[in-house]
């Protein structure tokens, strides 16, 4: 595989944060959103900060772990906050902080301007080819199959629907309630990475 996840301080940490709260296939979930987005990005040539991305994708389910699921708030801006205090214990700016929250807030959205965000653009695309499998004619076979090798989907599909479903039923008003009634297990469940 040619692409690199970056290995800084901030990377490492959010991927032992991850590893910590998410089950075994939310963390390979995780991976595979920033692997799918940095491939798409060098190939549509796409600049952006690998950092902020890796540790965007690591961060941005969060919301949906237990220990961070906020009772009213929807998951996305749980994570939101959750990044920004990661950011801050990272020793970011505060602007590189808000930009952490908003690429995480942003990847429920149904499109995010790649000039204006190129990150939430990215994070969006990505996490929509991995849970809904949208866009993923994009992804070479060789590089599917090896990123599908290193980090299987474990069940992936079956627990990303109980997390919507659960946040429906709680936060009617959210993004994740809007998807449940549009049929989303019924697109997940169509997914071809899961074929």
């Amino acid at each position: 595989m040619n692409l690199v996840i970056p290995d800084t301080s901030a990377c490492r940490a959010s991927l032992e944060v991850a590893t910590a709260f998410h089950s075994p296939a939310l963390l390979n979930h995780s991976v595979r959103a920033y692997l799918w987005a940095a491939h798409y990005a060098r190939r549509k040539g796409i600049h952006f900060d690998a950092e902020l991305l890796y540790v965007a994708a690591m961060l941005h389910d969060l919301g949906l772990a237990e220990a961070f699921d906020n009772h009213s708030l929807p998951f996305e801006e749980a994570g939101g906050h959750v990044a920004w205090v990661f950011g801050a214990g990272a020793g970011w700016p505060v602007e590189r902080r808000r930009r952490a929250a908003e690429v995480i807030v942003r990847h429920m959205w149904d499109e995010v301007d790649v000039r204006d965000d190129p990150e939430g653009h990215l994070l969006e695309l990505s996490t929509a080819m991995d849970i809904s499998g949208r866009d993923t004619d994009a992804i070479p076979g060789d590089l599917r199959e090896e990123v599908l090798s290193r980090y299987p989907r474990l069940g992936l599909a079956e627990e990303f629907v109980a997390c919507f479903e659960s946040q429906a039923a709680r936060k009617p008003g959210s993004l994740a309630a809007s998807f449940v009634r549009s049929g989303f297990a019924a697109r997940v469940a169509a997914n071809p990475l899961d074929h």
